[in-house]
């Protein structure tokens, strides 16, 4: 199993993993328009799927619903409507964010769809709006491949994590603001409020995502941001010690600049048995937040049913 996960190069593969962050940003902003606000914003949200990261359904005049897909097998972003019609753009190596951010719009107004959405990037600092990003952009189908059998191997291990839990608990899911997999644990009691400050997000959206005390685990591949694959879990608010508390394995490491304990992903995939190395980082540190922060374990935790 441990051939299953692949070997990411950050040279090759970031210039197309930003690609894909940008343009997974105009299918949830899509999401966002068209759709009632959920708590913690988790319906806007991509989830994975087979082929790559897709939108749940949203509605659209004429009693018509659609989903749009960033499919990493086909390398394109896909619409597909309840009506049976289907439509996608490919992705083109050097092509700009711009002009895919035209051809977005041209297909949702060619099916009659919701076309109006922000058009400016979120949690990226200093982003120019989809539209006037007339810079070339790289796509690498190798690389956008490789990120989609990452998922394939790591999605089960997050969900087995997540069945772990019966307290209030986000899906799996994507998130396209940050470029990421995730999922969070919640305790049930109220938490400060957020500080927020985070580069293209009301606060008023960070200050709701961290309303009540959350243990969050996931793992970014980069993005518009150049770096190397790593898992990463934290708590908030961080309780006294948690820093400091023995997490595994031993490459694990808590960073003082993400404030949160991180874990590269070749660590992972070079180990004898890397689902079983990630889990052992998504429940020792998950273990070392609860005790600390004195959750309710007893209340919030169940033994995982096997499929």
């Amino acid at each position: 199993m441990a051939d299953a996960w692949p070997a990411f190069d950050v040279a090759r593969d970031s210039p197309t993993f930003a690609t894909l962050h940008l343009a997974s940003q105009m299918l949830g902003k899509v999401r966002v328009a068209n759709a009632a606000w959920v708590n913690q914003g988790w319906h806007v949200t991509l989830r994975p799927s087979a082929s790559g990261l897709a939108t749940l359904p949203a509605a659209c005049p004429g009693g018509r619903s659609f989903t749009l897909a960033i499919d990493l097998c086909a390398h394109a972003i896909t619409l597909n409507i309840s009506d049976g019609t289907s439509d996608k753009l490919p992705f083109a190596d050097g092509q700009s964010i711009a002009d895919l951010h035209s051809a977005f719009i041209a297909i949702l107004d060619r099916h009659q769809l919701p076309s109006r959405f922000d058009r400016r990037p979120n949690e990226i600092a200093d982003a120019p709006r989809f539209a006037d990003d007339h810079a070339p952009r790289h796509y690498n189908p190798v690389s956008a491949g490789m990120l989609r059998d990452c998922l394939a191997v790591i999605v089960p291990v997050f969900e087995t994590f997540r069945a772990g839990f019966q307290g209030k608990c986000s899906p799996v899911h994507f998130f396209w603001g940050s470029f990421d997999l995730a999922v969070t644990r919640f305790s049930g009691r109220t938490a400060p409020p957020h500080p927020g400050g985070v580069p293209g997000l009301p606060d008023r959206i960070t200050r709701e995502a961290y309303s009540h005390e959350v243990s969050s685990a996931g793992f970014w591949p980069g993005g518009v941001v150049a770096a190397d694959p790593i898992f990463y879990s934290y708590i908030y608010p961080e309780p006294k010690g948690y820093r400091e508390a023995p997490v595994v394995p031993d490459t694990a490491k808590f960073d003082t600049t993400l404030g949160e304990f991180t874990l590269p992903y070749e660590a992972v995939r070079s180990s004898a048995d890397p689902a079983k190395e990630l889990m052992g980082f998504l429940q020792s540190t998950y273990d070392a937040a609860a005790d600390l922060a004195k959750w309710d374990r007893l209340a919030l935790e169940r033994e995982p049913v096997a499929p």
